[in-house]
């Protein structure tokens, strides 16, 4: 099933049967979980001039192969703001939680342009596409991904983070007009900074994620990102870090902050 397809059965029903290809170890990739979430969350809204401002997303437990149920609440419809929450069921117990606000444009005399600037990477041409390692989890065949800086996961690192392009691999996903629920399923499918420092391959996952968007969406599905994390901290079993993620024309689109559970 394509993500369009999937979106379509969030629009017409309840449940919704989760596709196969991504999955992240014996569990669902969270970027996917985070996008169904974020779809439901469209569909509850319905209102094109209401796009997306933030999201928070908190992974409760491990989302399974099968079939779930998602439900919506609209906290509050304000003119300017919506504010709702969505959580996806399975076994009859909550396995994760989006809380979104969606927001129209307004005027305001306050104007400040400081965000961060996209990395002067390589074209994405010029650099290697990251080859599918025979352990890495299934998703990632989702994405085309190039590191332009940085060292690859599992590989001894003496420092983390990284930064590189990515994309949705063409040759699984038509080419159309990027959502915000692209946009989760993206953005999630870069490993968390500490990843590098690994020396052998071991686990990790996202507990919670916050994102931020800055400037609106406007690329294609099949059109090419910019990506950056830094770690601010790791230890005792946890890391928090954040990172920048910018379209092809260097605007900044999207900001993004998680606490990651490190089994190393």
């Amino acid at each position: 099933m394509s993500l369009s397809g999937l979106y379509a059965q969030i629009q017409q029903s309840e449940w919704v049967d989760i596709p196969e290809g991504w999955l992240q170890g014996r569990t669902i990739y969270g970027g996917l979980v985070a996008a169904m979430l974020m779809q439901k969350a469209i569909a509850v809204v319905a209102d094109n001039n209401k796009g997306l401002l933030s999201a928070s997303v908190t992974f409760v437990g491990p989302v399974q192969l099968g079939r779930a149920r998602l439900s919506a609440e609209v906290l509050r419809a304000g003119k300017s703001v919506t504010t709702l929450e969505v959580r996806l069921w399975q076994d009859d117990a909550v396995q994760t939680i989006l809380l979104a606000s969606f927001g129209t444009q307004r005027d305001s005399a306050i104007q400040v342009n400081q965000e961060r600037a996209a990395p002067d990477y390589p074209a994405a041409g010029e650099l290697q596409i990251a080859q599918h390692h025979p352990l890495a989890p299934e998703c990632f065949k989702q994405m085309q991904m190039v590191w332009a800086e940085g060292k690859y996961p599992c590989s001894a690192s003496a420092q983390p983070d990284f930064g590189g392009w990515f994309r949705f691999e063409p040759k699984l996903h038509d080419n159309r007009d990027m959502t915000a629920a692209d946009l989760m399923a993206a953005f999630d499918m870069w490993p968390p900074g500490v990843l590098p420092m690994y020396k052998t391959i071991a686990p990790a996952s996202s507990l919670t994620w916050n994102v931020t968007m800055v400037h609106p969406l406007r690329s294609k599905l099949q059109d090419w990102f910019k990506y950056k994390v830094f770690t601010d901290y790791a230890g005792h079993g946890y890391s928090t870090e954040y990172a920048h993620l910018w379209d092809a024309e260097g605007r900044l689109i999207a900001i993004s902050r998680q606490v990651v559970t490190v089994f190393a």
